[in-house]
């Protein structure tokens, strides 16, 4: 049953540590307004499952096989909600994730009761950030004075030249690096500015004076 149609929260659970995942799994189990759904070690197991899009996946960051921002992409495509729980919860992480299109985000220090709370205001169709991290957000949305502070001298000459219109291969070349270590450069860039696609990290540039 998807998570928005009045009856039970159908949840998953993608979480590598076994412990971890069995004490989550407890508590949605023990939840009266929560169905269980898969419970897996990695996306790719979820998947197997072939889940019907419109669950809530309580998903951990750093798994096996497919991670971080990435796992969050991936198992939105499926159709589901995420509401991220990790023990990595820096400002780097929560607007990574939430740029990847999580509904939520906890530190492992949430317990039972706030997991439950995320997951009935996800399913109810809004958003949940814990408070502790919530400010995060409120930052990222200010300007970004001092990104260039928290970007290395390479990932900056990779930001103006995304910003100059150079692709991927041509940066690598005028970098004299492969173009895995220039997409590696933009994953750190996306992940340390929260700003994901190539129009924004030009305008980001451009603001910056990178440009």
């Amino acid at each position: 049953m998807a998570a928005n149609e009045g009856g039970p929260i159908r949840v998953g659970v993608i979480e590598d540590h076994p412990l971890y995942r069995y004490a989550v799994a407890n508590v949605l189990s023990a939840a009266p307004d929560v169905e269980l759904g898969p419970v897996a070690e990695s996306v790719a197991d979820f998947a197997t499952a072939q889940e019907p899009g419109g669950c809530v996946v309580v998903l951990d960051l750093k798994l096996r096989g497919v991670t971080d921002s990435q796992a969050v992409q991936e198992v939105v495509r499926m159709g589901h909600k995420v509401l991220v729980v990790s023990a990595h919860a820096g400002q780097d992480e929560v607007l990574g994730a939430i740029s990847a299109g999580a509904r939520g985000y906890l530190s492992k220090d949430a317990d039972g009761d706030d997991i439950l709370h995320a997951i009935r205001e996800i399913a109810a169709g809004n958003s949940y950030v814990s408070p502790t991290l919530a400010s995060y957000l409120l930052d990222s949305t200010r300007p970004r004075a001092g990104v260039k502070s928290v970007l290395s001298d390479r990932e900056r000459q990779v930001l103006s030249l995304v910003a100059a219109g150079e692709r991927d291969a041509d940066i690598a070349e005028t970098m004299s690096i492969s173009v895995r270590t220039v997409r590696s450069y933009l994953d750190r860039i996306r992940d340390k500015t929260g700003r994901r696609r190539r129009p924004e990290l030009t305008r980001l540039a451009i603001e910056e004076g990178m440009a």
